[in-house]
C-alpha cells in the first residue's frame, strides 16, 4: 500500500488545555473525542519540529494526518479534501498544532538504520489505521529520550461498522417483564433480599428490577431499534477499547514489513506497549454520585474493608470484559461453597477433640502399665523405648483419624461434584444476563512468532526452488507449519518435562536423605533432650525445606512451561494458552504434591522389619512412620505446605515483587526533564503506562487450582483445609481486585462464554480426589484395621486389645551384628515389639506375613472399591438431580426468541408499508404508468397486507431498510462522497 502525500502528517499537540481534558486526561486536545487506545514507543528524536508554514518535506517522509479534523498542506491532492475538511489552517495554528516529520528531515543529523526502519513501519501502520477510519493524535515531546504516546479515537461510524462485524449484542428499546414469584416463594425472596442488603455493594445504575430489555446483534440497518441517547456513551469504554484492538490486530504493514497486527509490532520492538486507558483515577475526590466505574470498583470491591460484601460482578464484567468477569465469578462461587465445607470440617475436627479422651486405642498407647517395649528406631545408637512415650502423637492422630473422617471424605467428594454443577448453572446464568448466548468464537489471527517462522520457511523454500529453477515467480510455497517443523519442539518438550519430573523426584529424595541422616545423627547425640525431640525436629525442618523447594521450583517451572510452549510454535493465542496451562499445571501439580504423595503412600511401606531393614547407601535405614501412624505426619506436611504456600505467595510474590518491579522501573525511567515538563501534571496515559502490564489470568487460576487440590485430594488427612482455604480466599478476592483496579494496566475486554480448559482440569481433579481419598483412608489411616479387628478378632466386640493386635514380636538375638543397641543397661529384654502383621519368632514361619495381614489387606482393597463406587454413584445422582440450565433461563430464552421474532416481523411489515407509501401519490388509487413499487413476493416473510396493484410481471421483493436511511435518500441533495465512506458508512 502506498501512502499518499496528503496523508503524510500526524497532528502533534501539547497537553490538553481544556479543564475537562486536563483533569481527566481521557480526551484529545479538543476535549471532545475520547482516547480509546494508546500506543507507546521509545525513540531518539532525530527529526525536527516545524510549524504549519514550514517548507517542503524530505522524500522519505511518511507522516499521517488525522482524518476529519486537521487540514492538508497547501497544494495537496484532492483525494484528501474530504478528510481535511475541518479546521482552517489559521484555526489549526491557533490551537498550537504542529506537524512532526517521522522520516529524515533536511538539515537534521542522519538517523540510524534500525531507528529509521522503525519509523517507517510506524508511519505505515498508522496510515493504515487512518485508512480504517480511526483518528490519531500524538503529544509534542521536548525531551530527547522517553516514551512517546500515540492516542487513538474511534469515531461513531467506525464503532458501528466494527460492532456489526464483531456481532456485539446491544439492548433494544423493546423490553418485557420478568416472571415474578408469587405466594410463599415471593415472601421468602423479599425476606432474603432484606437480609442481604448490608452485604450488597452500592453500585449505581445496577438494575435488578423485574424488566429486561431484549438484546440483539448490532446492525447499522436497525439503528432506530436501539436506545441511543448519546453516540459517545452508547458503547461503553471497554467495548470501544475492544473494537479498536480488533482493528489494531488485523491492520497490516505490507510495504515496510510483512507484518499483521499490533502484537507482532510489539514483539518486534516497533512499539513498546498498547493498551486502553482506565476511566480515570481510582481515588474518589468529588461527590459520590460523580464516581466513575473505576472508583466504584475501588470503593465497593477492591478495598479490604469490603471483604464481607458480594462482588459487583456485572460491573467487573462491564469494566474488564467477560473473561475477567468469569474468573471473579468463579472465584466467588468457589469461596462461597467453601463455607459449608469449612463448617463440616470444623464439626469433624470437633468430634475428634470431643472423643480423644474416650478413644480406646490411644488410651492403650498412653497406658504405662501395658509396658510395650518397642524395637530401636535406628541401628546401634538407639535404645529400646516404651510405646507410652508416643502418647502425644497417638492423641493428635485421633483428632484427624476417626470414624467421622470417612464421612467427611465422602462429603468432600460430593462437594466437588456439587461445586462443578453449581458453577455450570451460574455460568449459564451469567451468559444469559451478559447476552453471550449464541455468540460465535472470534476469529483469531496467527501469533507473531508463528508468522515469523512461517515467513522464514517461505523464504528458505523460495531460495531452494530458485536455485533449482523449478518454482514459478508468484507461487506460494508454505501455507502452514507441519509436524516436521514442530518436531524439534516436541522432542524438547518431552525430554524437558521428563527432566523436570526427575528434578522434582530428586528434590523429594534429597529431603528423604536429609530426614534419615539428621535422625541418625540426633539419635547418636549424648544429650537426652535432643534424643527425645528427634522426630519433631526432623519433621518440622524437613517440611520447611520442602516448602522452600516447592516455591523455588514453582517459579522455575512457570518459566520453563512458557519456554517449552514457545518451542511448539502454536498458531493462535488460544492454542498457545491451552498448551501453556497444561504444561504448567502438570509441572506444578507434581511439584506441590510429590512430597505429600510420598508421606501418604510410600513412607514406611518399604522400611523392612527388625533384623532385615532396607538401607540407603548401605548405611542409613529407610524411615518409618510415627508410632501413631503416617496420617499425622501427612496432616503436618499438608498443613504447612498449604498455609506456607498461600501466605508467602500472597504476601511476597503477589504484593511485594510487583511493587519492587514498579519501583525499579520508575527509577530507571526517571530522567531530568525541563521545568515545563515538571509543572505539567501527568496525563492518564502517562499514569497507565507506569502500571504493570496485564499478562493473563493463568497465574490466578493456577494458584486456586492447586489450592483446590489441597482441599479435595487429601482432605481426609486434614479436615481444616477448607477453613484455611476460605480465609485465604476472602483476602485473595480483594487482593486480586485491588491489583486489577490499581496496579495493572487496563486489559482489553476479551469475550468468553466459559472458563475454558480450567473446568476440565477441575473435573479431572474432582474424580482423582475420590480415588486418592479412598486410598488415604484405606492404607494411610488405621480406620480399616480397626474395623477388621473389631468385627473379626476382638473377643468382646470392642477395641480393647487393638494395639497389642497390631504389634508383632522380634527376638533381640536375631539382630544383625552391629545393629543391636550399644547401651549396656538393657535389663532382661529378650523380645521387642514393632508395628506390623507378622508371625512371631517362635512360629514355624517366623517373621512372615500373618493371616491378619492378608485379612487387613483384602479389607483395604474392598474398602477402596466400595468407597469409589459409592461416591461415583452419589455423584451421578447429584449431577442428574441438578440440571445444567436453570428452568427460569430456559423459559426466558424461549420468550426472548419469540419476542424478537415478533419484533422483526412487525418491523418488516412497517417498513414495507412505508415503502409503499413513498411510491404511492396522495389520493391516488394506482401507480402511474411505467411506475412500479414492491409488492409482497411469493416467498416473503412479511405478513400479508393490502396490495396496491396486480399487474403482471415478476414481483419485486423489498429490502429491509431503516426509516432514517429512506428519508435521507429521499430528501438529501447530491453531494460529494467522503473519502472514508467505504469504511464508515452507516
Amino acid at each position: 500500500m502506498q501512502v499518499s502525500p496528503s496523508e503524510d502528517k500526524i497532528p502533534v499537540v501539547d497537553a490538553p488545555s481544556s479543564p475537562q481534558a486536563s483533569s481527566e486526561g481521557l480526551y484529545f486536545c479538543d476535549g471532545l473525542r475520547k482516547v480509546d487506545y494508546v500506543l507507546v514507543f521509545h525513540h531518539r528524536r532525530h527529526g525536527s519540529l516545524r510549524g504549519t508554514g514550514t517548507a517542503s518535506v524530505s522524500q522519505d517522509q511518511l507522516s499521517i494526518v488525522s482524518n476529519g479534523n486537521f487540514p492538508p498542506p497547501s497544494g495537496s491532492s484532492d483525494a484528501a479534501a474530504g478528510r481535511g475538511a475541518g479546521l482552517r489552517r489559521e484555526e489549526a495554528a491557533s490551537v498550537g498544532e504542529v506537524f512532526m516529520e517521522l522520516g529524515m528531515a533536511r538539515g537534521s543529523e542522519p538517523m540510524e538504520a534500525a531507528d529509521h526502519e522503525m519509523h517507517l513501519i510506524r508511519q505505515e501502520f498508522e496510515a493504515n489505521l487512518l485508512e480504517a477510519g480511526l483518528e490519531v493524535e500524538r503529544d509534542r515531546e521536548t525531551k530527547t529520550h522517553g516514551p512517546s504516546f500515540t492516542r487513538i479515537h474511534a469515531p461513531w461510524p467506525v464503532l458501528c461498522r466494527e460492532a456489526e462485524f464483531l456481532k456485539i449484542k446491544v439492548p433494544t428499546k423493546q423490553s418485557y417483564e420478568l416472571k415474578e414469584e408469587s405466594g410463599f416463594g415471593s415472601s421468602m425472596s423479599s425476606v432474603w433480599r432484606k437480609l442481604n442488603q448490608p452485604f450488597e455493594p452500592k453500585v449505581p445504575h445496577q438494575d435488578h428490577g423485574s424488566t429486561k430489555f431484549l438484546s440483539h446483534c448490532f446492525s447499522r440497518d436497525k439503528l432506530h431499534m436501539y436506545n441511543i441517547t448519546s453516540k459517545d456513551t452508547f458503547f461503553d469504554n471497554a467495548t470501544r477499547g475492544r473494537i479498536v484492538y480488533e482493528i489494531l490486530r488485523r491492520t497490516v504493514c505490507v510495504r515496510t514489513c510483512q507484518t499483521i497486527g499490533i502484537s507482532t509490532l510489539i514483539a518486534n520492538g516497533v512499539y513498546d506497549a498498547a493498551f486502553p486507558l482506565h476511566d480515570g483515577d481510582f481515588k474518589v475526590t468529588g461527590h459520590l454520585e460523580e464516581r466513575n466505574d473505576r472508583q466504584v470498583l475501588f470503593e465497593e470491591w477492591a478495598r479490604y474493608l469490603a471483604f464481607y460484601k458480594y462482588q459487583p460482578i456485572d460491573l467487573v464484567r462491564k469494566y474488564f470484559g467477560e473473561k475477567i468477569g468469569l474468573y471473579f465469578a468463579w472465584l466467588g462461587v468457589y469461596t462461597q461453597l467453601l463455607i459449608p465445607a469449612s463448617i463440616v470440617g470444623i464439626i469433624v475436627f470437633g468430634y475428634g477433640v470431643a472423643t480423644v479422651d474416650t478413644n480406646i486405642p490411644s488410651l492403650e498407647m498412653c497406658d504405662e502399665r501395658l509396658n510395650f517395649t518397642m524395637c530401636p528406631l535406628c541401628d546401634g545408637a538407639c535404645d529400646y523405648w516404651h510405646l507410652s512415650t508416643a502418647c502425644g502423637t497417638a492423641r493428635a492422630s485421633h483428632l484427624f483419624d476417626n470414624p467421622a473422617t470417612v464421612f467427611f471424605a465422602i462429603f468432600m467428594s460430593l462437594w466437588a461434584v456439587l461445586f462443578l454443577e453449581h458453577w455450570k448453572r451460574r455460568q449459564i446464568s451469567l451468559s444469559f444476563s451478559w447476552d453471550l448466548t449464541g455468540i460465535e468464537e472470534d476469529e483469531e489471527h496467527p501469533r507473531p512468532k508463528y508468522e515469523t517462522i512461517l515467513l522464514e520457511k517461505r523464504q528458505r523454500k523460495q531460495q531452494q526452488k530458485a536455485k533449482k529453477k523449478k518454482k514459478k515467480k508468484n507461487e506460494m510455497v508454505a501455507e502452514k507449519l507441519t509436524w516436521k517443523d514442530r518436531l524439534p519442539g516436541y522432542f524438547m518438550n518431552i525430554s524437558s518435562i521428563l527432566f523436570m519430573f526427575g528434578l522434582t523426584f530428586s528434590a523429594v529424595f534429597g529431603v528423604i536423605i536429609y530426614r534419615i541422616t539428621i535422625s541418625a545423627l540426633m539419635a547418636m547425640s549424648p544429650d537426652p533432650e535432643t534424643k527425645s525431640n528427634v522426630r519433631v525436629t526432623v519433621t518440622a525442618t524437613a517440611v520447611i525445606i520442602n516448602l522452600v523447594v516447592i516455591l523455588i521450583l514453582d517459579e522455575i517451572y512457570g518459566s520453563v512451561a512458557l519456554w517449552l510452549t514457545e518451542l511448539e510454535i502454536p498458531k493462535t493465542e488460544t492454542n498457545f494458552e491451552e498448551r501453556l496451562i497444561l504444561k504448567a499445571f502438570l509441572l506444578k501439580f507434581m511439584n506441590a504434591y510429590a512430597p505429600i504423595f510420598y508421606v501418604a503412600f510410600f513412607k514406611g511401606r518399604f522400611a523392612g522389619r527388625p533384623g532385615s531393614y532396607v538401607y540407603v547407601f548401605n548405611d542409613y535405614r529407610m524411615e518409618e512412620c510415627a508410632p501413631g501412624g503416617c496420617l499425622i505426619e501427612l496432616c503436618i506436611q499438608l498443613s504447612i505446605i498449604m498455609l506456607g504456600k498461600q501466605l508467602i505467595q500472597n504476601n511476597i510474590f503477589e504484593i511485594g515483587i510487583p511493587k519492587l518491579k514498579k519501583l525499579i522501573r520508575a527509577l530507571k525511567e526517571k530522567k531530568p526533564t525541563q521545568k515545563k515538563d515538571e509543572e505539567r501534571p501527568p496525563q492518564q496515559w502517562n499514569l497507565d503506562y507506569a502500571l504493570v502490564p496485564f499478562e493473563g489470568l493463568t497465574p490466578e487460576y493456577m494458584e486456586m487450582i492447586i489450592q483446590f487440590g489441597f482441599v479435595s485430594l487429601f482432605v481426609a488427612s486434614f479436615p481444616l483445609a477448607p477453613l484455611f482455604a476460605l480465609l485465604n480466599n476472602v483476602i485473595e478476592i480483594r487482593l486480586d481486585a485491588r491489583k486489577f483496579v490499581t496496579e495493572l494496566r487496563r486489559p482489553v475486554a476479551a469475550r468468553a462464554k466459559d472458563i475454558g480448559i480450567w473446568y476440565n482440569i477441575l473435573s479431572g481433579m474432582g474424580k482423582l480426589s475420590v480415588i486418592i481419598n479412598a486410598f488415604v483412608i484405606s492404607f494411610t489411616s488405621d480406620f480399616v484395621p480397626r474395623l477388621v479387628y473389631q468385627y473379626m478378632y476382638s473377643q468382646t466386640g470392642t477395641m480393647h486389645g487393638f494395639i497389642d493386635h497390631t504389634l508383632s514380636f522380634f527376638n533381640v538375638s536375631n539382630f544383625k551384628p552391629g545393629t543391636a543397641p550399644h547401651s549396656l543397661d538393657q535389663g532382661d529384654i529378650t523380645v521387642c515389639r514393632y508395628k506390623d502383621y507378622r508371625e512371631p519368632p517362635w512360629s514355624s514361619d517366623a517373621y512372615q506375613f500373618s493371616k491378619q495381614y492378608w485379612s487387613v489387606l483384602s479389607a483395604r482393597l474392598a474398602f477402596v472399591i466400595l468407597f469409589q463406587n459409592l461416591v461415583m454413584f452419589l455423584s451421578l445422582i447429584v449431577a442428574w438431580v441438578i440440571p445444567d440450565v436453570p428452568k427460569t433461563i430456559v423459559e426466558q430464552l424461549k420468550r426472548e426468541k419469540k419476542l424478537l421474532v415478533d419484533l422483526f416481523l412487525q418491523e418488516e411489515k412497517e417498513k414495507f408499508q412505508l415503502i409503499q407509501s413513498l411510491f404511492v401519490k396522495p389520493n391516488s388509487q394506482s401507480p402511474a404508468a411505467g411506475q412500479a413499487f414492491p409488492v409482497l413476493g411469493r416467498y416473503s416473510t412479511l405478513p400479508s397486507g393490502p396490495t396496491a396493484g396486480d399487474g403482471g410481471g415478476p414481483r419485486a421483493r423489498c429490502r429491509a431498510a431503516s426509516f432514517s436511511q429512506i428519508s435521507d435518500k429521499m430528501s438529501s441533495l447530491p453531494r460529494k462522497e467522503n473519502a472514508n465512506s467505504k469504511h464508515t458508512a452507516v
